[in-house]
């Protein structure tokens, strides 16, 4: 399993607007991306997503720009993850709509694919922005040691 771009991108874009939290009144798509290297069409595009699914607010004119919605401590991973590619489903079958396969009246695994789903969507949810937006020392060996398990 691995993430797309897209969502890798808006997890450090949102790690980047968590770091200004309390301090910088607005930030803007361009900042952000000049601050994390993400590409400003894209950071535009991301700023929409997050704001249309309720992670971030926006407000227009002199002073405009956009901040968190809510503390970094109650954005999850899971929530920077379904803003940008909905929910968090490791099948078709977990989606519940209807899908073609070609095993599915025999498929003995199908319905326990919901129990790994949610482990997955649980773990993800376990992790918040603050979290994700804390820099890890390099000189802290037992965090490094721990990091390469």
């Amino acid at each position: 399993m691995r993430l797309s771009s897209l969502a890798d991108y808006a997890v450090v874009m949102m790690a980047a607007a968590a770091r200004h939290c309390g301090g910088v009144g607005r930030l803007n798509a361009t900042l952000l991306s000049e601050e994390t290297g993400v590409p400003l069409p894209t950071a535009q595009k991301l700023v929409s997503r997050l704001s249309a699914a309720g992670l971030l607010e926006s407000a227009r004119g002199t002073g405009g720009g956009f901040r968190l919605a809510r503390p970094p401590s109650a954005i999850s991973l899971a929530d920077i993850v379904e803003a940008v590619e909905g929910p968090i489903a490791m099948t078709a079958c977990v989606e519940g709509a209807m899908h073609d396969c070609a095993i599915d009246a025999r498929c003995s695994v199908k319905p326990h694919w919901r129990l790994v789903n949610d482990a997955i969507r649980e773990a993800l949810a376990n992790v918040s922005l603050a979290r994700l937006s804390t820099p890890i020392p390099l000189h802290a060996p037992a965090l490094v040691a721990a990091a390469g398990n």
